[in-house]
């Protein structure tokens, strides 16, 4: 059995758009594309290294591939050896779309039951890069292994978000983190169950009575 493993670039409020080019995605009227490049850091290159570093197939969205097939077989000097690890893998593509996918040892996954019977199989771990409309999806159905998040010393105030709409309640737990001398926090999570509450106890007063009417009401 495979693990599925996401590796996700965000800003300290959330947004995950467009970490690596100006211009690749400025939908939603995004105008910050390329804000990882001038607060990262070599720390960060070295652990991006090192999440890449054994053998892996990817599990992409349709846009993510899109961006990816559009850069990674044609990026030369330093990105050239990336761009062709990134040939060689076998791609799998969660998309519901007809439209080709040309790259190389690209395979089109139709339903989350696809990745579920892909996961099964012998293979290298399934590394998810971007992709953030597919974990959603995944974690509803138990199947990310683990998440690693670069979150960076910015705040963008607009732009996608990693956990959007459809996002099921889960509990994750920390099991490895590095900050590095930029200020990215790097954190490794894996799945933990689900959501538990609890309290600190309550306080009966009139004014806590006068709140919850206000709220059942919906006038707070």
């Amino acid at each position: 059995m495979r693990n599925i493993v996401g590796g996700m670039f965000t800003s300290l409020d959330g947004v995950i758009q467009a970490p690596g080019g100006p211009s690749e995605d400025p939908t939603g009227g995004f105008m910050h594309g390329d804000w990882m490049f001038p607060i990262s850091d070599g720390q960060v290159d070295t652990a991006i290294g090192q999440f890449f570093s054994q053998p892996y197939d990817l599990l992409l969205g349709r846009r993510t591939y899109d961006i990816f097939a559009a850069y990674w077989p044609y990026a030369d000097g330093e990105g050239a050896a990336m761009g062709e690890a990134f040939t060689a893998a076998d791609k799998y593509v969660l998309t519901k779309g007809e439209q080709p996918l040309p790259w190389a040892n690209s395979h089109r996954m139709r339903t989350v039951d696809d990745v579920a019977t892909i996961k099964q199989q012998n293979g290298p771990d399934l590394l998810i890069q971007g992709s953030s409309m597919i974990y959603p999806a995944l974690l509803a159905a138990g199947l990310l292994d683990r998440l690693v998040l670069y979150t960076f010393p910015v705040v963008l105030g607009s732009g996608k978000r990693l956990f959007g709409q459809g996002t099921p309640p889960a509990t994750l737990k920390l099991v490895d983190h590095q900050v590095t001398t930029g200020g990215t926090v790097i954190a490794t999570y894996e799945p933990a169950g689900p959501v538990q509450t609890g309290s600190y106890g309550t306080i009966e007063s009139a004014r806590e009575d006068e709140r919850q009417a206000k709220m059942r009401d919906g006038t707070w």
